[in-house]
């Protein structure tokens, strides 16, 4: 059985917190039609460690609290985001951070797209554009530009990840 360490309980609330502050302080880019939610860029963690899958699960569930489309967005968009955090960590041995990128984009694209669609009427492939879009351009462009700068530096990756290996830190 796995020990939970002050350590991991800090860096999960940590991470959490994070994401909530990022998506809150930029609101007006992080929720609605068109989504640049730049604290996704932090679902690549979850090739490191599969504590990351819960701190983005909680941190995404209370920035969704306060989401423009209601409390559902608490079900559904953090559903996303728990499926995408799930797929990245089983399947980082076959991943790098364009691949990992993939999931956020095609489940919230999808759940999101079809959340915004019931609820605010718009167009289904626009919805699901949208959103697509604003995942690439956060998860994959932003995302992956940070990690790549920030994997060069051994005590982020040291304080990133219990499970970190060398294959995982060459991606």
């Amino acid at each position: 059985m796995e020990s939970i360490s002050t350590r991991r309980i800090t860096r999960s609330g940590l991470i959490a917190a994070i994401y909530v502050a990022v998506t809150i302080s930029l609101s007006a880019f992080s929720y609605g039609g068109i989504q640049f939610r730049v604290a996704e860029a932090l679902m690549l963690l979850c090739l490191f460690s599969k504590d990351h899958i819960f701190s983005l699960s909680l941190g995404c569930f209370i920035a969704n609290i306060y989401s423009t489309v209601g409390v559902i967005d608490t079900v559904i968009g953090t559903s996303a985001t728990l499926f995408a955090a799930v797929c990245i960590y089983y399947l980082r041995d076959h991943l790098n951070l364009v691949t990992a990128s993939v999931f956020p984009i095609l489940f919230n694209a999808v759940l999101v797209g079809l959340e915004l669609r019931f609820l605010t009427g718009a167009p289904l492939l626009l919805s699901m554009g949208g959103v697509a879009l604003g995942e690439f351009v956060c998860v994959t462009v932003f995302g992956g530009i940070l990690f790549k700068i920030l994997k060069q530096h051994q005590s982020f990756m040291r304080l990133m990840g219990d499970e970190i290996d060398d294959r995982t830190a060459r991606k």
